[in-house]
């Protein structure tokens, strides 16, 4: 069966349900369900914390779904865990009529898998290429399609590209709405990282300091070869990222060395660009030197997908093409 004109609608605020499980579903992929009839929502779900139960079992926890449709954004798991039953199997007896998912699962133990045994239950799947479903799973498809997490490199600077003064100082380059954003942005990272420099130099906590969420704060490393402290985690180089098996999204801090060398490994997915409305004139850049030989070079890289107002400040987003 294809896709219908409200499919697409379903999925996208499936994927939005999908950021509740992040990061807390870790090791396991944040999902989301919904579960519609006549147009009208009878249940949802997200993967809960530690990643059981699944989204496909909260949403259909206690409810008739005969004849129902079931809005998924990854394909349901095919494979049975000591944890729990397949969701293929739980969708598959639940009496649903549709199942329409976002993304497949590229899980050997699932990949198709899914899809084939809801089909053999007589139920219709309908696959939607749907770039939300994808958007909320970045992190778990990194890890499964490039064995890496998915990265996101943070710069705080000036409107002329400075994060700090010429003497080093940076608290404050932006507002405190600004400041906010970024600690959300931790709480959805299962880790976050900054350079020996900005450890030495700074002591940052790197902790979540918002009231509900402290406990969404990520591992710290550090992208150093040396010993770290107490509670840290070293990072030998950007390379060493394909060793961080148990992280889906990491969050790059700083500094100016630290941001070049992820990008010069190629190894940065997303970039959150906060912009004060500041003029420093001789500070420190936000990024060191990139090893470019020629302009040309420099383009046909990011793709801008946000731009928003935060305070005073600008927070804009690019994609790695």
């Amino acid at each position: 069966m294809g896709p219908l004109p409200q499919d697409r609608r379903w999925l996208e605020a499936a994927a939005r349900l999908a950021g509740r499980a992040r990061p807390l579903s870790r090791p396991n992929p944040g999902v989301g369900a919904i579960l519609v009839r006549d147009g009208v929502v009878i249940s949802r779900g997200w993967t809960q914390a530690g990643g059981r139960p699944h989204a496909e079992a909260v949403a259909l926890e206690g409810v008739d779904a005969r004849g129902a449709t079931l809005y998924v954004t990854l394909e349901p798991c095919a494979h049975k865990s000591t944890r729990g039953p397949a969701c293929a199997d739980l969708v598959a007896a639940s009496g649903v009529a549709r199942v329409v998912i976002g993304c497949t699962d590229p899980d050997p133990r699932t990949a198709g898998a899914g899809i084939a045994r809801l089909e053999a239950a007589g139920i219709a799947v309908t696959l939607v290429d749907c770039p939300a479903s994808r958007a909320s799973l970045a992190g778990y498809l990194m890890q499964r399609i490039k064995g890496r997490p998915h990265i996101t490199l943070k710069l705080a600077l000036s409107l002329d590209g400075c994060l700090a003064l010429a003497n080093g100082e940076s608290q404050w380059i932006t507002g405190p709405e600004a400041r906010a954003h970024t600690h959300v942005m931790r709480a959805q990272s299962d880790a976050i990282l900054v350079g020996g420099g900005t450890l030495r130099a700074d002591q940052p906590r790197l902790d979540v300091r918002l009231a509900g969420l402290e406990h969404c704060s990520p591992e710290r490393w550090v992208l150093t070869d040396g010993a770290v402290p107490e509670g840290w985690h070293a990072l030998p180089s950007p390379e060493a990222v394909h060793g961080m098996a148990d992280v889906q999204y990491l969050f790059v801090e700083g500094g100016a060395q630290t941001a070049a060398a992820f990008l010069r490994a190629g190894l940065v997915d997303r970039l959150l660009l906060y912009r004060a409305p500041i003029l420093i004139g001789a500070g420190r850049g936000g990024v060191a030197d990139l090893g470019l030989a020629h302009l040309a070079n420099a383009h046909g890289r990011w793709r801008a997908t946000d731009r928003r107002l935060l305070g005073k400040d600008v927070l804009e987003v690019y994609e790695a093409l």
